[in-house]
Formats: C-alpha cells, structure tokens, sequence
C-alpha cells in the first residue's frame, strides 16, 4: 500500500515485481555514475586553466566515448530484455480469471468453475467501515490462492481500461474487442489495491481493483460460498 511522500516503489509482492525493482535499482545506479562522471567533466573544463590541442582531434577518445556508452546500453538491455520476456511467461495456470471493464467497474469471471462471477463497485465514503481505504476499495474482491500461478484474462465492453495493480507489477490494458492476458503469482497471503490506469471517462478515478490473496484452503471455502450463494 503506497503512502504519502512515498519516493520508491510499494513492497513487492509477487517475483515479477522483485525483478523489477531489482531491474531498477540497476538502471539507477548507472545513471547516477553517468550523472557524476559528466558532471565531474563540466567542473573540470570550467575550473582547469590548462588546455592540450591534441584533445581536440584524438582517436583515442573518440574510441573510449563510442565504446563505453555501447557498453553501457548493454547492460541495460540485457536485464530488460530478460524481464520482459518474463513478464510475457505464462506456465500451467492453476487459475484462470476474466476481468472485464466497464464505465465504471469491473467484473470478474473465474472460468475454471461454472457460474462463478461477479462484478467489483468501488465502496461509496459514506458506506466506510473503520481502516478501509476511500477510493480504494471494492464491495467483492477478486480472491486467489497464495503461491498459485494465476492467468488473468483482460478486455474492456466499452472504451479503454486499464487493469492495474502496482505491488504485483501488473498493468494491462484493456480494449474492447481484443482479449489480452497477463500472469502473477501472490508470495504472501495479503490485500493489494490498484486502480484502473487508463483515464476511460468521468468516473475514471473510481473502478478500484482489489486483490486478496489467501490460502489455498480459504480459497476453496470462498468458492464454495460463492457458488451457493449464485
């Protein structure tokens, strides 16, 4: 759960988002030597009194300042490359969910059991218990199991939508008429909270996404519910 002045990102709570901040933390720190290796060049040329002709035409320099930003881009890329291609890994689901945006909610639609679905409205201020979050939080949550790998389904019935949830490193868009798909797997039982990422419409800042994930045995009562109660 993000919080006011926060400067870094939410805890991570799924693999994918650790390789991210990781993939972060790496780009940082190179810009950073960048930033201050040109730096350092700028207060030198302005405060040094000296000066050498054979700067001005050197082989070896213009080598040195072709290679090491070649280098540099490598190993950017190389991570970024190994990132993306995980994010797009989608192995054995033992779970697969339909979400669907709307002007302005969303429904869910777990495909693996019969009649099973429901539709996600943001609460209302007013209708509030104690320690829930405004704006953020949804009247039926979309519950998985913890440690499962989960394949969500992703498309929109109207306009553009976007389903994203920070903590889990997950946003895909949502397009009417297309059907997009992306993978996560929750590593600790815990409640996470996104919002639609796509500006569809006046009550854009209102069709939250919430997560909960529970242990497998939680899971498998909430279904069991559920289903009765549909």
């Amino acid at each position: 759960m993000a919080h006011p002045a926060q400067l870094g990102f939410q805890d991570a709570t799924s693999p994918l988002m650790e390789e991210l901040l990781h993939f972060h933390d790496h780009a940082l720190m190179i810009v950073l030597l960048i930033s201050v290796l040109v730096l350092y060049i700028i207060v030198c040329m302005i405060t040094t009194k000296l000066s050498d002709k054979l700067i001005l035409d050197s082989q070896e320099i213009e080598i040195i300042w072709t290679v090491l930003p070649a280098i540099t881009l490598i190993l950017i890329a190389l991570p970024s490359l190994r990132i993306l291609y995980l994010m797009d890994e989608i192995n054995d689901p033992h779970l697969t969910i339909k979400a669907m945006g709307h002007q302005w909610y969303w429904s869910y639609e777990y495909t693996d059991y019969e009649d099973l679905g429901f539709d996600s409205y943001m609460i209302p201020t007013q209708d509030l218990t104690p320690g829930q979050f405004r704006l953020l939080e949804a009247d039926h949550r979309m519950v998985v199991p913890v440690e499962s790998p989960i394949r969500v389904l992703i498309s929109a019935e109207d306009v553009l939508h976007s389903w994203a949830v920070p903590t889990l490193g997950i946003k895909m868009d949502a397009v009417p008429g297309r059907l997009n798909q992306t993978a996560f797997i929750t590593a600790r039982p815990g409640v996470y909270y996104g919002q639609c990422s796509e500006i569809c419409g006046a009550n854009h800042s209102f069709m939250p996404i919430v997560v909960e994930a529970v242990p497998l045995n939680h899971f498998e009562a909430w279904t069991t519910l559920m289903l009765e109660e549909t």
